[in-house]
C-alpha cells in the first residue's frame, strides 16, 4: 500500500505538473497597430499561465493617453490610445504586478501605411523602442550601398564585364556595351525581385557561368567578324537579362523594404551600375599601363594579342569551372 501511495502521488504530480509546464511554454502577445494617424489599437493575449494576480498592463509612453480602460478576456485584452506625436523612438513597457510567467514576449508594432516590425524579446526585457518609419532618403542609401557591395563581390559578373570591355574596345562601344547590360538585367532584376517571374537559382546560377565561357572563347578566337565582335552590346543585353535574375536571387535574401519598393528596386540598380562603371574605370586604367608598358616592346601588336588570348583562357578556365561546379547543385 505504501508503494502504491508513493506511486499515486507521482502520477498526480507529473499529470498536473504537464499541462503548467506547457502553459509556461507559451510567449506573451502584444500587437500594436495605428488605425489612424497617431490612434493605436494594442491588443495582448496572456498566457494561461499568468493568474490574474500575474496578469500584464501595457504602459503606452507619454504622448499617449488610454481612449478607454483596457477591454476582453483574461486570456486577451484591448485597449485604444491617442498620442499627441508619432512615437518613433518611444518605448512601450509591460508592467506585471508579480513576476513574469512567459517565457519570452512578441511585439509586433504595425503603421498605418502597412509598414510592419516584428521583434521577440526576452523574459527579463519588458520594453519595446518603436522604429523610425521606412524613409524614401534612407532606403535609397542603404539599397544604393547594397547594390554596390554586390556587384564588387560577384566575380562572376565581373568577369563577364571585363569579357564585354575586351570585345567593345573603345570608349564609346564600352559605354554603350555596358549600358545595355545594366538595362537589360535591371528589367529582370524588378521582375524577379517583385514575384512577377520565378526561376531556379542553380540553373540560373549555371547559364551565368556559361555565359562567361561563351565570351572568352570569343576573345580567344579572335574573330572580328561575328556577331558578338560587331554588335557587343546584342550580346551583353541578350545575357543581361539572364544576369538579372543573378541579382534578383542576392535581392530575395536581404529582403525589400516594406513600403519604399520602387525606391529600393531603383537605388539597388543605380548601386549596381555605379559599381560596374567603378570597376571599368579600374580596369582601364590597367590596360592603358600594360599599353604603355607594352610600347617598349618591338612588337606592340603581338604582345597584346598574347596578353589578351591568356586572359580569355584564363577566363574561360574559371568559368567552366563555375559551370560544373554549379550543375552539381540541379
Amino acid at each position: 500500500m505504501r508503494w502504491l501511495g508513493i506511486f499515486l502521488l507521482m502520477v498526480a504530480t507529473f499529470g498536473v505538473g504537464a499541462p503548467a509546464a506547457a502553459h509556461e511554454s507559451r510567449p506573451l502577445y502584444v500587437e500594436i497597430v495605428e488605425q489612424a494617424a497617431n490612434a493605436f489599437h494594442v491588443t495582448w493575449k496572456i498566457p494561461p499561465s499568468a493568474t490574474s494576480v500575474t496578469s500584464p498592463r501595457i504602459v503606452m509612453p507619454e504622448p499617449c493617453s488610454a481612449a478607454a480602460p483596457p477591454a476582453g478576456s483574461d486570456l486577451v485584452k484591448r485597449q485604444l490610445f491617442t498620442c499627441r506625436s508619432d512615437l518613433s523612438g518611444e518605448t512601450i513597457r509591460i508592467d506585471f504586478p508579480g513576476y513574469n510567467p512567459s517565457i519570452a514576449t512578441l511585439f509586433r508594432f504595425q503603421r498605418q501605411s502597412g509598414e510592419a516590425h516584428t521583434q521577440i524579446k526576452s523574459p527579463d526585457d519588458a520594453t519595446y523602442t518603436v522604429p523610425d518609419p521606412e524613409a524614401i532618403a534612407s532606403v535609397a542609401k542603404e539599397y544604393g550601398l547594397l547594390g554596390i557591395e554586390h556587384i564588387l563581390k560577384g566575380y562572376d559578373h565581373l568577369l563577364f564585364v571585363t569579357c564585354l570591355v575586351f570585345i567593345a574596345g573603345t570608349w564609346r562601344r564600352i559605354l554603350i556595351t555596358i549600358t545595355g547590360f545594366t538595362l537589360a538585367h535591371s528589367v529582370t532584376l524588378a521582375l524577379a525581385a517583385l514575384g512577377w517571374v520565378r526561376l531556379p537559382t542553380p540553373p540560373v546560377e549555371a547559364a551565368i557561368a556559361l555565359s562567361i565561357v561563351f565570351l572568352a572563347t570569343e576573345i580567344a578566337r579572335d574573330r572580328r567578324d561575328t556577331l558578338t565582335w560587331r554588335y557587343p552590346i546584342t550580346v551583353a543585353a541578350s545575357f543581361g537579362l539572364l544576369h538579372g535574375f543573378g541579382f534578383a536571387t542576392v535581392l530575395g535574401e536581404i529582403g525589400l523594404p516594406q513600403t519604399e519598393i520602387p525606391a529600393a528596386l531603383l537605388a539597388f540598380n543605380v548601386g549596381v551600375e555605379l559599381g560596374q562603371v567603378m570597376f571599368v574605370g579600374i580596369l582601364l586604367a590597367a590596360f592603358a599601363i600594360l599599353k604603355s608598358l607594352a610600347l617598349r616592346s618591338s612588337s606592340v601588336s603581338a604582345t597584346q594579342r598574347v596578353s589578351t588570348r591568356m586572359c580569355a583562357y584564363g577566363i574561360g578556365t574559371l568559368a567552366v569551372f563555375w559551370t560544373l561546379e554549379r550543375m552539381t547543385n540541379f
